[in-house]
């Protein structure tokens, strides 16, 4: 069996050498075989939990990084030796001497680094450790997911709890990373291994389903491609044409989206249709060519376009989707892509890109990131880098067609901090698509957003919980930090305002929470725990309080303009809703407002009750 490892181990390592013959240098190529020589000494006492030679993962790890990702010698170097410090006597000083600074860089950033004491826990440290690196060189980044990829696919071999830690991992944080670096291929795979180790019955349930629905659609999907390669065939245009079903975690995700069942849940595949772009025509030109001679063919559905070649999602994914009307009587989604399209989505930020789209992404990642790291610690810090990077963009626009590129599920206030801090700081009400909006409106891709501000108005608390950005967050939570703290809180039940009658109650941790004196909860407290009473100055100040008063009156004619005249014109009131029901000629109001005092809210009630028809004005 030992000889028969080292013919493996042998094999193995020669295919990323040949692999690696076809692109580097011969002076590289000497570099990868020392490297790998020293990986096998190093780990050679080392067994896997599956019983393998340790060794087998190194060069498994350099197989990705080599043939999968495509990625340069250094890197490759740095997949054959990433565990050599963290599971050998040798250092990163040993790494260096060997190999160079760039090479101990990178094993250096994918080692993780043993602590007596970890800040939030060694999970976080490491995710810390590896993000801090982006701000120099995102390439640490692509050995990580190489390793994680094969530690994925070799997850069976793991008990139980170990299997949900690594898969959980991966899942939050290693999956998401991989889309937005625009490895598709890499990200789909990690996605599926985790779900199908962390919901094995589920998963199961929903591959069966896949595998019926393609062999019960095989026929009529694949009289629908080859129909359209006919088609674009007599047009003189050569396309490879193909039927993708999508995988078992995009289905998973797409059913709690949307809310449907998997028989019921639309376009579980769709139609892919790569071109090669002929001389003296543009990618775009060529793309809308194809989308020329469909749609005379087949119906296309309205309002079913994504055109991903003019506005590229923020990983760099281009294409040209379009929904068509197959003979069968269902609308299929169509994906139309060049071969450098295809090429690219695979191998993302590694792919030798013309455009500079990418390049700014990987500027704003560093960016984002840099922030992130120095204003949140913990698992603090890993929530805001999912929450700035996880998923799909959708892209939105300024009235004046500026792009502005913003997470799933942003709002109308992420927009806004997007565009400029002080206009998100600002903001009171918005048009989008030209219809009347709230800020905390949801956002969705293709909107036209814009933006009108109050010089009185002011972030309030409630806006953390509308906006999912870390730049909108960071900026809200500043300015509520910002704010001087109140002297007292108040009881949840009574809400006193400044001016009632009022008695306080020292709290375990030094604070003071006040209650009006007729409080069921103060009369208890002052029962058991009367010693903690303490003397309070409740006057009133620049804070306003919300209320609400009930109003009765006998219905007569302009007897609501009469109030409302009240209220906001002698008064100066704004209220925040009002509502009226009138049953028998008797009209009772609801309005909130609010004031700065009892006295205030005294005088309002005082002024409403001269109103004629009035009868009763109270405060609830």
């Amino acid at each position: 069996m030992h000889d028969n490892y080292d013919r493996i181990i042998e094999e193995k390592a020669a295919h990323v050498i040949d692999v690696m013959a076809q692109r580097v240098s011969d002076e590289d190529i000497l570099r990868l075989k020392s490297a790998f020589e020293f990986a096998r000494e190093a780990h050679s006492p080392q067994k896997r939990k599956t019983g393998e030679p340790y060794i087998l993962h190194p060069i498994a790890v350099a197989t990705i990084a080599a043939d999968e990702l495509m990625l340069e010698t250094n890197l490759v170097i740095a997949a054959f030796l990433h565990d050599v410090v963290e599971d050998t006597h040798y250092t990163i000083d040993d790494i260096r001497d060997r190999f160079g600074e760039d090479v101990a860089y990178l094993v250096g950033v994918v080692t993780k680094q043993k602590k007596d004491k970890y800040v939030e826990s060694k999970q976080v440290d490491n995710y810390k450790q590896m993000l801090d690196s982006v701000q120099y060189d995102i390439r640490a980044l692509l050995v990580k997911l190489a390793d994680r990829l094969h530690n994925m696919r070799t997850l069976s071999s793991m008990p139980a709890d170990k299997q949900m830690k690594i898969a959980g991992e991966t899942d939050y944080f290693y999956a998401p990373l991989a889309n937005r670096l625009g490895l598709y291929n890499v990200k789909t795979e990690l996605e599926n291994l985790s779900f199908q180790f962390r919901c094995p019955h589920e998963y199961a349930d929903l591959e069966h389903l896949i595998r019926n629905d393609e062999e019960a659609q095989r026929k009529r999907l694949g009289i629908f491609a080859d129909e359209i390669k006919a088609t674009l065939e007599h047009a003189g245009i050569e396309v490879e044409v193909s039927v993708e079903y999508r995988h078992p975690y995009s289905i998973w995700r797409k059913m709690h989206k949307y809310g449907d069942d998997f028989n019921h849940l639309k376009y579980r595949h769709f139609t892919e249709i790569v071109y090669r772009t002929p001389e003296g025509l543009s990618e775009k030109d060529m793309a809308l060519r194809i989308y020329s001679v469909l749609t005379d063919r087949f119906k296309e559905k309205p309002g079913g376009i994504s055109n991903y070649i003019d506005s590229p999602k923020e990983n760099g994914y281009q294409s040209f989707h379009v929904k068509l009307l197959a003979d069968f009587g269902r609308w299929q989604e169509v994906h139309i892509s060049s071969t450098r399209m295809v090429r690219e989505s695979q191998l993302g930020c590694v792919a030798d890109r013309s455009g500079d789209n990418i390049s700014r992404w990987i500027q704003k990642f560093r960016t984002v990131l840099r922030d992130i790291a120095g204003h949140s610690n913990g698992t603090g810090f890993i929530d805001n880098v999912v929450t700035s990077f996880y998923n799909d963009d959708i892209m939105t626009f300024t009235p004046k067609g500026k792009e502005i590129i913003l997470p799933q599920k942003a709002t109308v206030l992420d927009f806004a901090y997007e565009v400029g801090l002080d206009l998100g700081a600002r903001a009171k009400y918005a048009r989008v698509n030209g219809f009347l909006s709230s800020i905390k409106a949801q956002l969705r891709r293709g909107d036209v957003v814009e933006i009108f501000t109050d010089p009185e108005s002011h972030p309030n608390p409630d806006w953390l919980d509308a906006v999912v950005t870390y730049k909108a967050k960071k900026a809200i939570a500043a300015y509520i930090a910002s704010l001087p703290k109140p002297e007292y809180n108040r009881c949840e039940a009574c809400m006193p305002i400044p001016g009632e009658e009022v008695i306080g109650f020292r709290e375990a941790d030094g604070s003071i929470t006040l209650h009006k004196r007729d409080c069921p909860l103060a009369v208890r407290l002052a029962s058991q725990f009367g010693d903690s009473i303490v003397p309070v100055d409740y006057r009133p100040d620049a804070t306003l309080y919300p209320v609400t008063i009930v109003i009765k009156a006998v219905d007569r004619y302009h007897l609501f303009v009469d109030l409302v005249d009240c209220i906001t014109n002698r008064l100066h009131l704004a209220m925040d809703s009002i509502n009226t029901s009138t049953v028998d000629s008797i009209v009772t109001l609801r309005i909130s407002f609010a004031v700065h005092s009892f006295q205030e809210l005294q005088t309002i009630i005082h002024h409403i009750s001269d109103i004629e028809g009035v009868d009763e004005v109270k405060r609830v």
